[in-house]
């Protein structure tokens, strides 16, 4: 099959914001070009934002929530208008699919089978979800009646990553907005199309003006006007876990609510008696799955000793073969990394591995395609062995294509190596002993753990980080809790 092509303009409003219902150039103008990783052209020009920009879009999102009608509509109201963007993006699927391949470096084999539609999924859960948010009847001691609801916050400010630019937007904006809050969503300045074509559905779908609002631009600029603005009343944030400290503590002068969704260095467990074929795929997966560029990738890669040299062997073997490719052809399973800056970050820890004394067995080097350009940002699957727990390699996320493989000797060698981390995010067990599952599953610190499987995801589970890979909970009726507040309201009956 041939690579796809976006076609005519990818979006309908280049260069501007979306502020109000309306599409607006930045008060001062300025445009930067957003850059494709798979071969350093321009795709659009993006209106950069300033303070100015985002005071403009927080006021947009005040008066829609004060004095619009969206937090007014029953719930059932709100469940059609968001069922009608999920229908809006299954019509727009491939277009928008392929949009974020484009943007992001994803393989389209991914964005059109895994982003887009569970985009339109949340949506559509969220829809339903919203009519079960409801309070309850008390019966306090003296004969009073006393009963809860639960209300929205106000105005959400969501800051997405540049990984998973479509789906951890929507994670944020599905339950935001059925739970009734209005939002200003700032993407990654690296990755911001599938927000702005997001915005251009809301808009199809006649969500009232002001209810979304997108604002792109420089990240540190505009993230710290939001996250300190009096208008805002909570931030959702996913990203690294520096920037996230950064952003509790500028948004504690104002007391906003926050959720954090940061950083990991997931430890992928292998017992000798799993299904080494199995075990094999879910490794492999679990770390070159969208390049490595996902917060919950198994990087840590723990073998018991007496399994650890064969699944090696094939690991290397499978990562030597597994060459990158142009993402936008369908067959194409392992892309270019996201952005300049990130790819150098990976290249860099090549060199802190060896020089800690870990073995680089493959990989550790950009890589161009036959007949691509050489400012594509590919990096080969790579590979490290001889690692130990303390290397900088095996406690720092890379964000990158690396696997630090790590041998243990007993169960309780592998719950201590796996818990031996700054962050808590994900976790994989892979065993035929139902009990030794259920038991390291109890004992890992973090807020999911996948046995005999990895990297699962569904509207309805709910995901989120132990430690250093921060707080609350996305996705599942969880989420919907961190959107809204509890009143109580006491009747007297004397």
């Amino acid at each position: 099959m041939t690579k796809r092509e976006l076609s005519g303009h990818p979006l309908a409003h280049p260069g501007k914001l979306f502020i109000g219902g309306q599409w607006v150039p930045a008060r001062d103008g300025r445009t930067e070009p957003d850059i494709s990783p798979i071969d350093g052209q321009e795709i659009v020009p993006v209106a950069q934002a300033a303070a100015t920009d985002a005071d403009a879009a927080v006021a947009a999102a005040r008066a829609a929530y004060e004095e619009g009608p969206w937090s007014r509509l029953s719930a059932q109201e709100r469940a059609l208008r968001l069922n009608r963007v999920g229908e809006l993006i299954e019509r727009d699927l491939e277009e928008i699919a392929l949009l974020e391949t484009v943007d992001m470096g994803k393989p389209f084999a991914f964005s059109s089978t895994v982003d887009a539609p569970m985009a339109a999924q949340l949506m559509h859960y969220y829809a339903g979800a919203v009519t079960r948010v409801d309070g309850s009847s008390r019966a306090p001691a003296g004969g009073q009646l006393a009963y809860t609801l639960r209300e929205p916050l106000g105005v959400v400010c969501a800051i997405t990553p540049f990984n998973f630019p479509l789906l951890l937007s929507m994670t944020k904006i599905a339950p935001a907005l059925a739970a009734g809050n209005t939002v200003v969503h700032k993407p990654s300045p690296a990755t911001p199309l599938t927000a702005l074509k997001i915005a251009e559905l809301f808009q199809e779908a006649e969500i009232p003006d002001g209810v979304l609002n997108v604002v792109t631009g420089p990240g540190v600029e505009l993230g710290e006007t939001l996250t300190g603005h009096p208008g805002i009343d909570k931030i959702a944030f996913t990203g690294s876990t520096a920037v996230g400290q950064s952003i509790i503590r500028k948004s504690a002068g104002t007391l906003k609510k926050v959720t954090m969704e940061l950083g990991g260095k997931s430890a992928n467990i292998v017992f000798a008696d799993a299904d080494l074929d199995a075990a094999e795929e879910l490794a492999f997966f679990g770390i070159y799955y969208n390049k490595g560029e996902i917060c919950t990738a198994g990087s840590r890669l723990l073998l018991q000793r007496p399994i650890h040299d064969e699944l090696v062997e094939r690991l290397v073997r499978r990562a030597a073969a597994l060459k990158p490719g142009d993402p936008r052809d369908p067959q194409t399973l392992f892309g270019p990394l996201a952005h300049r800056a990130q790819f150098d970050k990976v290249s860099s820890y090549i060199e802190v591995g060896e020089k800690e004394g870990a073995v680089l067995r493959t990989g550790g080097s950009g890589w161009t395609p036959e007949g691509a350009s050489s400012q594509g940002l590919y990096f080969l699957p790579t590979v490290f062995t001889g690692v130990d727990n303390g290397m900088r390699i095996a406690q720092e996320e890379i964000f990158g294509p690396v696997l630090s493989i790590i041998p243990f000797d007993t169960e309780e060698d592998a719950v201590r190596i796996a818990n031996d981390s700054a962050y808590g995010l994900a976790a994989g067990v892979h065993t035929k002993d139902l009990r030794r599952a259920h038991r390291v599953a109890s004992q890992i610190k973090a807020g999911t753990v996948w046995v005999n499987c990895y990297n699962q995801y569904d509207p309805s589970v709910p995901y989120g980080g132990y430690k250093a890979s921060g707080y609350g909970r996305e996705c599942g009726p969880e989420s919907l809790e961190s959107y809204t507040q509890t009143k109580s309201v006491w009747i007297g009956m004397d």
